[in-house]
């Protein structure tokens, strides 16, 4: 899976709040949050731990994509989870380079679009980074 993974030694609870923080530092805000735990239990009736997905969405880069193929939609917004694992908190940020890479047909992709994922990759490695940095 093309990701980018960060291990933080804080609550669940602080670790959204803190990757909410380091998103909005690189211009994504947080456009949905799916609580697949809440999820599950009221389809299924099971109990998981948190497990929130973040759509993150940089506007810019997101009209930018969409004016150069608008089919480029089935990719967004970039995900981002944050569970609980060994103790820590794991956040975890798709790769939109790389995804963008994986959906292409072999192809060449539209004029622009790979520099804007190529972008969005890095602000997104460089939020994901500042949570671990200092």
């Amino acid at each position: 899976m093309p990701a980018q993974t960060v291990t933080l030694d804080l609550s669940h609870s602080d670790a959204i709040d803190a990757v909410t923080a380091a998103l909005a530092t690189q211009g994504f805000g947080v456009l949905t949050t799916i609580d697949v735990r809440a999820t599950l239990k009221a389809k299924l009736g099971e109990d998981v731990e948190d497990y929130p997905i973040l759509g993150a969405c940089n506007p810019a880069l997101a009209h930018q994509a969409l004016s150069t193929d608008p089919e480029i939609g089935l990719l967004l917004p970039c995900n981002v989870t944050v569970r609980r694992a060994g103790g820590h908190t794991l956040v975890q940020a798709v790769d939109p380079a790389e995804l963008l890479a994986m959906a292409g047909d072999g192809g060449p992709q539209p004029a622009g679009l790979a520099a804007v994922a190529e972008d969005a990759s890095a602000r997104l490695h460089a939020a994901l980074d500042s949570l671990t940095a200092g």
